[in-house]
């Protein structure tokens, strides 16, 4: 029988728990942190330069108002109107970008290593407050919307439900549960065989889950077995996409495997993510068939030996790390000139640090390193995760009738992507959660 998540008595509590989580503050501080819940009245940002993500203009000057948790008009100082009452944020020489996407995450995080051999025995409680305050830790960074792609034990939409109810903060999340993977494939959750599967598929939907993640090749973090092994028959790969898309739900899978693409292809997968080994053949046919493709270049990237040594990564870990490396990047690059649709996403914590930044923004910078335009690398961290979750219409943008998801740098990304390195506030839903100048 396929394995099922476990359910730990402790998981009735963990709202109740999650709760205490804005008592832990993070050593900044020059920050202002707020509650989840949608702000009373109006708040205007005035003097600051806002980038239109969609073509690169800008408006110098502007005003952006905002009421409640959304954007109600943004315009020159000429052409929008000032409540006498609303409360003034001055931004003077700043530019305000949308705040960032970040579609490949994992909150409770645990790789090969000491670091992770010490979380062996976490419990379920314990790993959501862990989730929490990584959550906590990204929406500072700048990431205001994350998509969760393999967590254990619905400690997701526990920690979602907190964020959303105002108990905890962090991103706006959508998530995929655990992931599904045959015996002994990279994933969580094992099922074999087509009826099992499709009992994981519709599981994790019952869950809450608003994609479905199924590993369909192997990956680095695998003690075994090759990263571009299929581990999936035929059969298997179309239940799950089959019975996702009769709920409604989008398909991801974790893919190194030319193979095993050319399969899920065929079958409509929704998206890939690193997709390590694909060759050209692949990345014409997602570009035709508008797959999404979220690379996760940091994971193999020079800069993430940072990460490795802090957590202690074990040398056969390192290997496949280095053995990966090339066939990624060349495949990055070729994904980049076919205009294969990309979205950001990052498989370390979104404020790791990451080559002096963090991983978020590391990611977006090897994009332009592989090719891309700077607008179109930020294009790749806000409008192309929005659409890649349907969101179009509430974030990625700073439009009338968005979420207030804003960030301010020192420079604009549209020009040079490394503007990105000096995030100093972060808004979400008309909340500030990091500005760092005291408020006035």
């Amino acid at each position: 029988m396929w394995r099922r998540c476990k359910q730990s008595k402790l998981l009735a509590v963990l709202l109740l728990k999650v709760s205490l989580i804005p008592a832990v503050s993070l050593a900044v501080p020059t920050a202002v942190f707020s509650q989840a819940a949608a702000p009373a009245g109006t708040t205007v940002i005035v003097g600051a330069s806002v980038v239109n993500v969609e073509d690169g203009s800008v408006i110098p000057n502007a005003v952006m108002l905002i009421e409640g948790d959304r954007i109600k008009a943004v315009g020159p100082a000429s052409a929008v109107s000032v409540p006498a009452d609303a409360q003034k944020i001055r931004m003077d020489g700043k530019w305000l970008v949308p705040g960032l996407l970040n579609m490949h995450t994992h909150f409770g995080l645990k790789l090969p290593g000491p670091a992770g051999a010490a979380l062996e025995n976490e419990t379920d409680m314990q790993l959501v407050l862990r989730m929490a305050d990584n959550a906590r830790q990204s929406l500072y960074a700048g990431v205001t919307t994350v998509r969760l792609v393999g967590e254990e034990h619905g400690s997701d939409f526990a920690l979602k439900a907190a964020i959303d109810g105002g108990t905890a903060v962090g991103p706006r999340i959508q998530s995929a549960g655990e992931i599904i993977a045959t015996t002994g494939g990279h994933g969580f959750l094992e099922a074999d065989g087509t009826a099992e599967l499709a009992k994981a598929v519709r599981q994790q939907i019952k869950n809450g889950a608003t994609w479905i993640k199924v590993a369909i090749s192997g990956g680095i973090s695998d003690s075994h077995g090759s990263i571009a092994a299929s581990t999936m028959t035929h059969e298997e790969m179309q239940t799950v996409i089959e019975v996702a898309h009769r709920n409604g739900v989008k398909v991801t899978a974790h893919n190194g495997s030319p193979v095993a693409a050319d399969e899920a292809l065929a079958l409509g997968i929704d998206c890939f993510e690193h997709a390590y080994h694909l060759t050209e053949k692949q990345l014409r046919t997602m570009q035709a068939k508008g797959t999404w493709l979220v690379p996760t270049a940091v994971v193999t990237d020079e800069g993430a030996m940072e990460f490795f040594r802090k957590i202690g990564s074990p040398p056969w870990y390192l290997e496949r790390v280095k053995s990966t490396r090339e066939d990624h990047l060349k495949m990055l690059r070729a994904a980049v000139k076919l205009g294969v649709n990309i979205a950001l996403g990052t498989d370390q914590f979104p404020f790791e640090p990451n080559a002096g930044t963090t991983a978020t923004v590391r990611e977006a910078e090897l994009y332009v390193s592989a090719g891309m335009t700077p607008l179109q690398a930020l294009q790749a961290g806000t409008l192309k995760p929005a659409a890649l979750l349907d969101m179009s219409k509430d974030v990625g943008s700073l439009k009338p009738g968005h979420y207030a998801d804003i960030i301010a740098v020192d420079a604009n990304p549209a020009q040079n992507i490394a503007a990105l390195r000096t995030i100093n506030f972060v808004m979400k839903g008309g909340q500030v959660v990091r500005h760092d100048q005291p408020l006035p």
